[in-house]
């Protein structure tokens, strides 16, 4: 029950910290990317081509978003100033997602359309966050490695959704 209760108050505060993300993003040209984010990148994927970059400041800290092309998926990095990866969200395929995800989504939502899906890890903790069409809304549902339903989350009225 810990770690449900824990995945919930995470998830909680990254769509809190969405929320507020927006008025404080700042775009960062890629040869102004301070020389620690850009070194904890390449550590981390030292093929991956660096396609953009964003600095905010959530919770009084510091925080870039690098946005990085490797081995073909779009992966976006989120560190904090000193070059410490805080969360990875990779771009996936529904036929990537384990067994137990796609049989739990389909159950709870068997007649969406996938749009776009990511596994997101956090530290310790990975979910899959998959952006649907159900019906008339868009969507943003996740669950967790085992299938566990997490979170949803009405997208519809969001016109150019980020995630």
């Amino acid at each position: 029950m810990n770690i449900v209760r824990s995945s919930l108050i995470a998830v909680i505060c990254l769509a809190f910290s969405s929320v507020t993300r927006a008025d404080d993003e700042e775009k960062v040209p890629l040869d102004k990317l301070p020389a620690k984010i850009k070194e904890a990148v390449k550590a981390k994927f030292p093929d991956a081509e660096l396609v953009s970059a964003e600095k905010e400041k959530e919770d009084g800290k510091i925080l870039f978003e690098v946005n990085v092309k490797n081995k073909g998926k779009v992966v976006e990095i989120t560190l904090t100033e000193d070059g410490k990866i805080v969360e990875l969200e990779t771009e996936i395929t529904v036929a990537d997602l384990p067994k137990a995800v796609t049989e739990a989504f389909e159950k709870k939502y068997p007649k969406a359309t996938v749009t776009k899906v990511e596994e997101v890890i956090a530290g310790e903790k990975t979910k899959y966050e998959l952006l649907i069409t159900f019906g008339e809304k868009k969507l943003e549902v996740s669950f967790d490695p085992k299938g566990a339903f997490i979170e949803e989350e009405d997208k519809s009225k969001e016109k150019d959704e980020k995630k």
